[in-house]
Formats: structure tokens, C-alpha cells, sequence
């Protein structure tokens, strides 16, 4: 039975979000799956990605393969990197002491990526929220000065009405 690593699609209509599964690759889309691996929500930003890495490789080494879509994602959180050092233990060139050491310092890595695009994001807000504060304050200023003028003449017209009335009386 060929089995793919594939996205199925749910969510509302222009709000997607998938679960990754391992189907059969003659299964509808949406349709029978035979594991959930995880969900991909590219409605976030950095998109959220929950995957079970271990559940993956397993697949991965009994001969699933993956769509382009779900590659990329079980790239990005490592699953292809493990099931590649899990291949070099099987050979005997690395111990799997050293193939952990090294999917953790990967994960580190990425896991600090991941923030610092997240902090750029926060900050690149806040400059655009800093900004909008200050256009909203220019305006205003130009707007009280502009009617500065017009208070002035209407306060000197009411000054000159009541000293007139005063007179007159």
C-alpha cells in the first residue's frame, strides 16, 4: 500500500488549516487517513506547527512519502534531519548519543530563529504603532493651530458684544 505524508485540509473557507497525516496515497484529500502526525496553521505569523517528529520518521523509514508541502514542513521541524542521523546510527557511524547531541543543537538553533523573527516582527509593529502616534499628534497640533485664529476672533467678537451691551444698558 503506498502511503504519503500529505496535508488534509479544514478550517472555514479562506482560513485554512491542515492536519498532517499519513494516508493512502489512493485516499481522498479529506478523506481516510491511517495517522495523525501533527496540524499546520498558516494563519499565524511565523506559521504554527505542531508535528509529532518521531511518529514522521517512523513513516518516513517504513517508505512514506511526502508531498512538497509536507517536505518542506517536516524539514522545518526537523523530521528529515532525524530519520538522516537515524540512518548514520543504523550504519554505525555516528552512536545515538551523538545523533541526539546533534538534533538538539538543531533545534536550538532553529528554536532561536524562530524567536528572532518573531522579535522582529513585535518590533516592527511597534515602530509602525510609534509612527501612526506621532502622523495623529502632527495632525492634530496643525489642527488647534489652525483654529486658534478663529477662537481668538470669536472670543474678541464676544468681548466686544458684552462691552457693547454694557454700554447700552
Amino acid at each position: 500500500m503506498p502511503v504519503k505524508i500529505r496535508l488534509q485540509r479544514h478550517g472555514k473557507k479562506g482560513k485554512p488549516y491542515y492536519w498532517i497525516v499519513a494516508a493512502d496515497s489512493r485516499a481522498k484529500r479529506d478523506g481516510k487517513y491511517l495517522e495523525k502526525l501533527g496540524a499546520y496553521n498558516p494563519n499565524t505569523n511565523p506559521a504554527t506547527i505542531d508535528l509529532d517528529v518521531d511518529g514522521a520518521v517512523k513513516w518516513l523509514q517504513n517508505g512514506a512519502q511526502p508531498t512538497d508541502t509536507a517536505r518542506a514542513i517536516l524539514s522545518y521541524k526537523g523530521a528529515l534531519l532525524k530519520k538522516h542521523l537515524a540512518g548514520g546510527v543504523k550504519k554505525g557511524a555516528l552512536t545515538e548519543e551523538q545523533a541526539q547531541a546533534k538534533f538538539d543543537a538543531w533545534l536550538e538553533e532553529k528554536a532561536a530563529k524562530i524567536q528572532a523573527k518573531a522579535d522582529g516582527l513585535s518590533k516592527a509593529s511597534d515602530d509602525a504603532k510609534a509612527k501612526a502616534l506621532e502622523a495623529e499628534k502632527a495632525v492634530n497640533e496643525a489642527r488647534i493651530a489652525a483654529a486658534a485664529p478663529v477662537v481668538e476672533e470669536v472670543a474678541e467678537e464676544a468681548t466686544e458684544e458684552v462691552t457693547a451691551s454694557n454700554e447700552e444698558e
